[in-house]
């Protein structure tokens, strides 16, 4: 997504059950959602950090609503590092760096390119934990591969995840977003849009705008921009068809997680009761 003007100077549109109650800064997002490390620019400003650190607080918030699950969930099991007004790439405003497990950030912070970014993020995360011979490959291109999946019941829904973006409903042919995004490759004389990951990253932002959280700087352009006036985000039955896929598999994802993560509680409280 290209750079856009400074975050200092633009509103967004946010609507979530609970509003924030005062202002956050990066270090409640590290205490909150345990990433790795979170890297700042050096020529980022303490009015740009902390419109920022605001802004993406609230966009982190509202992601783990939306998809259930605790702030594990988020940072990946705390594996993945930020990087805000550094380590970027020139002329694009948010990147996941696969090689780092790294989601950097420009200092305008990508407005709208969070849900994209992170499911990248998630997707190079899970293709190594729900394939057994894909280490190192986003789930989507593992899938793709005819990667073995591991046997397991959210396995299975994730790749229903997959199928719901690439496959035709009859299950016969590639999807019409495949077909779409491959025409527009052929325009342009690249590989880019009909990429897998590419394709499930611009699916999984359709799924969070289309949720009741709104939040135009956790992901917007799904229905209203270029991109998706030429048919490269899905749309009509598939579109409803990848959301109740993306529905189903993190809301069972997110109580999973939550079980274990209430399991491990407990057993913290019951060492401490007998120190």
């Amino acid at each position: 997504m290209s750079s856009r003007s400074s975050l200092l100077n633009r509103r967004f549109h946010r609507s979530a059950p609970a509003s924030r109650a005062g202002g956050h800064s990066f270090l409640d997002i590290r205490r909150r959602f345990h990433f790795r490390a979170i890297t700042l620019g050096r020529w980022v400003t303490d009015e740009e950090k902390a419109r920022a650190a605001s802004l993406f607080y609230d966009a982190l918030c509202d992601l783990m609503t939306i998809l259930g699950g605790p702030e594990a969930l988020v940072s990946l099991r705390g594996s993945l590092a930020l990087q805000y007004g550094t380590g970027g790439r020139r002329g694009v405003a948010a990147h996941y760096e696969p090689a780092t497990h790294t989601f950097a950030l420009a200092k305008n912070a990508g407005p709208g390119s969070i849900a994209h970014e992170w499911f990248h993020a998630f997707d190079h995360y899970i293709g190594g934990h729900a394939f057994s011979d894909a280490p190192g490959q986003f789930g989507s291109k593992a899938w793709v591969a005819d990667a073995t999946p591991v046997v397991h019941p959210l396995n299975d829904l994730l790749c229903a995840c997959y199928r719901s973006v690439l496959v035709s409903e009859s299950g016969k042919g590639p999807s019409l977003l495949f077909e779409r995004s491959a025409a527009r490759d052929r325009e342009l004389g690249t590989l880019y849009y009909a990429l897998p990951e590419e394709m499930c990253a611009r699916a999984f932002e359709s799924f969070v705008q289309d949720s009741p959280v709104k939040n135009s700087f956790l992901v917007s352009g799904t229905k209203e921009s270029e991109e998706a006036t030429l048919g490269l985000y899905p749309h009509g039955e598939q579109r409803e068809r990848i959301n109740r896929a993306f529905g189903d598999y993190f809301s069972q994802l997110g109580k999973a997680l939550r079980r274990t993560a209430s399991a491990q509680q407990t057993r913290i409280d019951n060492r401490s009761t007998h120190v």
